[in-house]
């Protein structure tokens, strides 16, 4: 099991966060937080997922090809990250927001 954040670890990030980017909310940056985790972890799952090997030898193959579906896994990961398709960055963005101070 993760353990959860500490309360002051988050405000520290939105301060950094906020010294070197003036634009959006606090909440809109999280938000976007949020998906681009999602996309990388998406990325990430595919990745080990391909490299399963089945015993096959590929009719077509190469350097490529690889590279090919690296960009593909990358568009696929984060279309379906900013979808909300998993709901991953939705729980991420819920659980972090309890921590974000309020917007006046």
């Amino acid at each position: 099991m993760i353990p959860p954040i500490a309360p002051g670890t988050v405000s520290a990030l939105n301060q950094a966060s906020t010294a070197t980017s003036g634009a959006g909310t606090e909440r809109a940056r999280l938000t976007e937080a949020a998906q681009q985790f999602e996309a990388i972890f998406l990325r990430q799952m595919l990745a080990a997922a391909r490299n399963t090997d089945f015993g096959g030898d590929d009719l077509f193959g190469g350097q490529g090809e690889e590279t090919f579906r690296e960009m593909r896994d990358a568009q696929f990961a984060q279309l379906a990250s900013e979808s909300g398709a998993l709901g991953l960055a939705a729980r991420i963005e819920a659980q972090l927001a309890r921590h974000l101070r309020t917007e006046r």
